[in-house]
């Protein structure tokens, strides 16, 4: 992996030009380096991360426009536009666009570890089953949770 490099990545560019479309939502990378990856992300209506674990990754997500309610530690919060949500590695965490409307917001996970490498894999199926995306995200250091009640 490249060290980053100084520079400005536009608001409707992602790295290299990389956009990748993951389990209904629109992820453009902005940044990527050992110590850090950065994306944009569109949540469309009624999409969602599935609860899941980073076990080598803290991740935060910044709300730019809508809302999103999260699954967090087994509890059930919302962040709305200028909320910063914290999510430190190891802890269970599910994000969910319930709100009718689209969501947008800026990831960013400290390090990168191999979720880079899990985008493009996902990205690259054929069809994204909850099972080929599980099986997936196990090779790429990130650990899917049975669905919430």
């Amino acid at each position: 992996m490249k060290p980053m490099t100084a520079g400005i990545t536009g608001a409707a560019d992602g790295i290299d030009g990389i956009s990748w479309s993951i389990l209904g939502q629109t992820y453009v990378p902005k940044q990527i380096s050992a110590d850090s990856f950065a994306w944009h992300a569109t949540f469309g209506i009624g999409t969602f991360v599935p609860p899941h674990i980073h076990p080598l990754q803290d991740e935060f997500l910044y709300i730019l426009e809508g809302k999103l309610d999260f699954l967090l530690d087994g509890k059930n919060a919302s962040a709305t536009v200028g909320d910063l949500v914290r999510l430190p590695k190891g802890i269970p965490h599910g994000i969910f666009n319930n709100s009718g409307a689209i969501a947008k917001s800026l990831f960013w996970v400290a390090p990168t570890g191999r979720l880079v490498e899990l985008f493009q894999a996902i990205h690259d199926l054929p069809q994204q089953t909850p099972d080929a995306v599980v099986a997936l995200a196990a090779k790429h250091d990130v650990e899917f949770l049975p669905p919430p009640a």
